[in-house]
């Protein structure tokens, strides 16, 4: 029965993030949600920039402490092991609703594209980032990084294993291709108010620390494999060189 109940917990923890997904979408495109990241009444822009800083930070701590194995040893002696990825996936997804909710928008345009043929390729660059971000979870292990596989595993009476290091597709190319997509989906508005920007520019300095936290747990996962690895290949722009130094390889970047 605790196998059962753990896939199934699993299994809602799992939906609750595709909800939570597919709003963040429209939340950050402006389209097809009740709030977005400009729509709402408008405050003063000290409050503004307090309440959406605050929720920023929230979600940063969250999403960056819960992921460190120092915090999942002592949290797995109240979790049971097998649902901690599937509860840390919940937790991000709570985190990034109540953002979605209390979001205030800050008036006052940056940059406005005019031109119909520029927004498409602005709207398509979108499109590409979020593409990016959800191709990037299948080439290293989609249900594992989203704690389906522990579940399943645990239902099935296996023993969980940590996904094998290797470096398919965006891997040979960058280090970190699911931050490149969100980059690029953050920064992709063919109208930039000032919240998005903020939104832009918190989330990009939020990126750039979680590497370094990230990269400290590979290399004392995968040693000196992952340390050969970040000398080759650059950590979000593109290198083709490094790709092709790289050849054949097959081994993937493992994920928190």
């Amino acid at each position: 029965m605790k196998r059962i109940a753990a896939f199934l917990y699993g299994l809602v923890c799992y939906g609750v993030f595709l909800a939570t997904l597919l709003y963040a979408i429209g939340f950050l495109g402006n389209f097809g949600v009740p709030k977005s990241i400009d729509s709402g009444a408008e405050d003063s822009m000290a409050t503004a920039l307090l309440i959406d800083s605050a929720l920023l930070a929230l979600f940063a701590i969250q999403h960056s402490v819960m992921a460190r194995p120092w915090f999942k040893r002592s949290w797995t002696a109240i979790v049971p092991e097998p649902v901690e990825r599937s509860t840390y996936v919940l937790f991000s997804s709570l985190a990034l609703i109540l953002m979605f909710c209390a979001w205030q928008p800050i008036g006052g345009v940056v940059w406005k594209v005019s031109s119909d043929a520029l927004e498409a390729v602005i709207f398509g660059l979108y499109v590409a980032g979020l593409s990016i971000v959800l191709l990037s979870t299948f080439l290293i292990d989609h249900f594992d990084l989203f704690g389906l596989r522990q579940v399943y595993l645990y239902l099935t009476g296996r023993k969980y294993t940590h996904p094998n290091f290797r470096t398919p597709l965006f891997y040979r190319y960058v280090r970190h291709p699911l931050y490149v997509g969100w980059l690029l989906t953050f920064w992709s508005a063919p109208v930039m108010t000032v919240a998005h920007l903020f939104f832009a520019i918190m989330t990009t300095a939020y990126i750039f620390i979680a590497i370094q936290f990230e990269e400290a747990d590979l290399v004392a996962i995968h040693g000196d494999v992952y340390q050969k690895y970040r000398e080759q290949v650059p950590m979000i722009v593109p290198a083709l060189s490094a790709a092709k130094k790289r050849g054949r390889e097959t081994r993937t970047v493992a994920t928190n």
